[in-house]
């Protein structure tokens, strides 16, 4: 009897590790990625059966590289499944019709390619990042040919109104004050004029391409995003700005921002989250600045993916 029990005793020790090892097994292969990295974007994915897919696109002078070191949601994204593209598309602060056709067919292309679920689509970007993923999102929910509809969209501080910017940065050469904010409101002022013409007299074209005119509360080119999650992340640190640039509230993406989020609930976009953080900016080098990936909180994200 005893040497009964004890064989007894040895199958079920046998058995327990077996099933121990294939739980081993099956948790090795769910952890399994694999990295595929080209001009276009870099894709980190699950070898098999993605949950979801987050789409990030990178502030203007940025590509997948910046956008992997300051935005560290790897790791939080892998224990969920969701494969994740890092595009290198940036330098636009507006997308005119052609490009909007462009970039909806390449990331079909990608997500067919690559064999990824196109229904449960999230896109999200930093700064001009995240004009584009606004525009980008609203024209693809508007256009189901592509059958590619975001279930969300995100923004990081973006500056989503072509005309406050123009006025902004024309207030910022006028104050000469930082060589940043000179520089940088010196390039915008060149280019806008160039490509769009002067503000008092394309006033519409301005308004047409933005994704957001405060001043008219226009929101035309966002239309499509009425019945998707969108969450507007910014950092209104107004003491820092003063500080480091000298800039008024009413020129910080933060003001236009929260104004974009209290007119889309005036026209009935029930599911708008304005997400306001203190102290959250950092950029990986340990600088201090409101105006930074690291404003979102990465867990919290996940979870808004995942629901």
């Amino acid at each position: 009897m005893k040497k009964y029990i004890g064989f007894i005793l040895v199958l079920f020790t046998l058995l327990s590790c077996k099933n121990t090892n294939k739980k081993k097994q099956e948790t090795l292969i769910k952890t399994e990625y694999q990295e595929i990295t080209n001009k276009d974007y870099e894709l980190i994915k699950p070898t098999e059966n993605a949950k979801k897919v987050l789409v990030l696109f990178p502030g203007f002078p940025h590509n997948a590289g910046d956008t992997k070191r300051e935005f560290t949601i790897l790791t939080y994204a892998k224990e969920n499944k969701i494969a994740v593209i890092y595009m290198n598309y940036n330098q636009k602060l507006w997308l005119e019709e052609n490009e909007k056709i462009a970039l909806a067919e390449q990331l079909q292309s990608i997500l067919k390619e690559n064999k990824l679920p196109s229904n449960d689509v999230y896109i999200g970007g930093y700064s001009s990042g995240g004009n584009v993923s606004l525009l980008i999102g609203s024209f693809l929910s508007q256009n189901n040919h592509f059958k590619l509809v975001p279930k969300g969209v995100f923004i990081i501080d973006s500056p989503i109104d072509l005309v406050a910017l123009y006025k902004s940065s024309k207030k910022n050469l006028k104050r000469n004050f930082s060589k940043v904010s000179i520089t940088e409101s010196t390039w915008i002022i060149k280019n806008f004029e160039n490509q769009l013409g002067n503000l008092e007299d394309e006033y519409l074209k301005y308004q047409r391409l933005a994704s957001y005119t405060s001043e008219t509360s226009n929101i035309d080119n966002l239309k499509g995003l009425k019945n998707t999650k969108i969450r507007l992340y910014t950092e209104p640190d107004t003491l820092w700005w003063k500080k480091n640039r000298m800039a008024d509230y009413d020129q910080l993406n933060s003001y236009y921002i929260k104004s974009l989020s209290e007119d889309l609930r005036k026209l009935g976009f029930k599911r708008v989250e304005y997400i306001s953080t203190e102290n959250m900016g950092y950029r990986a080098n340990g600088e201090r600045h409101p105006h930074s990936w690291s404003i979102i909180d990465k867990k919290e994200i996940i979870n808004w993916i995942m629901e």
